[in-house]
């Protein structure tokens, strides 16, 4: 049981950080058993700072490194699979050589435009995933990914 001057102060403070994004992204690792260190937080602003999007580790590594932030690439994508991990983060393969990460962590599907290596979220209406094969002995469907590569079509 808490004294009540410990449940003011507590209530105050909490009050006080509503709001404030950055305190909002630190109560968020907690909640996900992450400590909010200095790189973590300051990657997971770049990242959920700008709504719902698909980034790989080099394009946060470039953004990181225009905003003055100093992380290594390695620190990136340790930080980008811990978010992963949590449950903060989607990773999606797409090809063999590149991972996109996405912010929205959903069961949602994706396009994939191959001449601007980019992903793009696919309407949530329209698209039904029947007569899935039964899984082997032991094991359960924990979801189901479906990516459309588009490209522009030719004369």
């Amino acid at each position: 049981m808490t004294d009540p001057l410990s449940a003011y102060i507590e209530s105050t403070t909490a009050s006080h950080r509503k709001g404030c994004p950055v305190s909002e992204l630190r109560d968020k690792l907690r909640r996900v058993g992450l400590r909010p260190t200095r790189q973590r937080v300051s990657l997971g602003w770049l990242l959920f700072g700008k709504g719902d999007r698909h980034i790989t580790a080099e394009m946060l590594f470039d953004e990181a490194s225009r905003a003055r932030v100093p992380v290594s690439l390695a620190t990136v994508y340790n930080t980008l699979h811990q978010f992963t991990e949590a449950g903060l983060l989607r990773q999606l393969a797409v090809d063999g050589a590149k991972a996109y990460f996405d912010t929205n962590p959903t069961e949602h599907h994706h396009f994939f435009l191959e001449e601007e290596g980019e992903l793009v979220d696919m309407p949530s209406s329209g698209l039904s995933v029947a007569d899935l094969p039964e899984p082997p002995e032991g094991m359960e469907v924990a979801g189901v990914e479906v990516i459309v590569r588009l490209r522009r079509k030719t004369a």
